[in-house]
């Protein structure tokens, strides 16, 4: 079998395509996370911890070199940690959503799995005939 039709295959399959829809709405979700993040998680954090936005936080190693005319000619060169803090945060509420969407999943099959597995118990009239049966073919 040729590699291009052994990849045809492979890319054609189902899970491929459930796969790229997959990264297409994660894609998605994370600028809705991002957004939920930065726009409504952070301000109240950083009221609380008196105003700072932590992606302002850094430490400058070098200043930037500005001309006469205001113009800044080198960058400046700095360690921003507070972009890492950030993006750590972000992450942690992520993994959390995750976690929970992920727990709720499980408790719905689970819930599931215990409808399925225990039958509803037999009445009274499957019971008497049960027995009657069981009394004919013993007869």
């Amino acid at each position: 079998m040729s590699i291009f039709k052994e990849f045809k295959e492979f890319a054609t399959k189902g899970n491929v395509v459930d796969l790229a829809v997959g990264i297409i709405i994660g894609s998605a979700f994370g600028k809705i996370v991002t957004s939920f993040v930065a726009d409504i998680i952070m301000p109240p954090i950083g009221l609380l911890v008196g105003g700072i936005n932590f992606t302002e936080i850094k430490f400058t190693m070098k200043d930037a070199v500005i001309d006469a005319t205001g113009k800044v000619t080198k960058q400046a060169i700095s360690i921003n940690f507070g972009n890492f803090i950030q993006v750590v945060f972000d992450f942690l509420i992520i993994a959390f959503a995750i976690f929970m969407l992920i727990k709720a999943i499980n408790r719905i099959n689970r819930n599931k799995d215990e409808q399925q597995v225990t039958p509803p118990a037999p009445t009274k009239e499957e019971l008497l005939l049960t027995e009657i049966r069981d009394l004919i073919k013993n007869k």
